[in-house]
């Protein structure tokens, strides 16, 4: 099954509000869906005959931010983040790409995080997903069964792999070099 028959019906059920896009001109073709569906979209295609994605593969926060006024000028994108999630079904040899985008803040606030829903309740591995996506990269999923921090220490502060972290001087008395 290709992306764009996926694309297709995922647009048909679901409706263009919600399946946002289609970009089939990368080598690793992705669908655009809208953060508040990507729950009802995961369900259906891991359930659906049709698809049986059983698998996900990977879930990962990304940051698209260019943080050097020079090369801001250049860069290609708006700010934001995007949820990445790759399915396979093993039983029917296919696989597809997802993605959320976001804002960097949730309502263009600094230091309120965006939040897309969890898919924790559809795929038991994305609970750890999850809570690296929020660990590293400072995204909340909503309805999360554990959502503590994974990598990190509970009182760190911040969220190491957006691009504009300033790593501390110290932590608990412990200079960094």
């Amino acid at each position: 099954m290709t992306p764009q028959e996926i694309f297709d019906a995922l647009t048909e059920k679901f409706g263009s509000d919600s399946i946002v896009a289609l970009n089939s001109e990368t080598i690793d073709p992705w669908i655009e869906v809208a953060a508040e569906s990507i729950a009802d979209v995961c369900s259906f295609l891991k359930t659906e005959d049709k698809y049986k994605f059983e698998m996900l593969a990977n879930l990962t926060g990304v940051d698209y931010l260019e943080t050097d006024p020079k090369l801001a000028k250049k860069f290609p994108y708006e700010p934001h983040l995007e949820v990445v999630y790759h399915l396979l079904s093993i039983s029917l040899k296919h696989r597809v790409t997802l993605k959320v985008v976001l804002p960097r803040w949730k309502d263009n606030e600094e230091g309120k995080l965006p939040e897309v829903p969890s898919v924790a309740g559809v795929w038991g591995i994305a609970d750890w997903h999850e809570r690296e996506a929020f660990d590293l990269v400072g995204i909340n999923f909503l309805g999360h069964p554990n959502p503590l921090r994974i990598l990190c220490p509970d009182d760190w502060e911040g969220h190491p792999l957006r691009k504009d972290y300033e790593f501390p001087l110290e932590y608990h008395g412990v200079r960094a070099k």
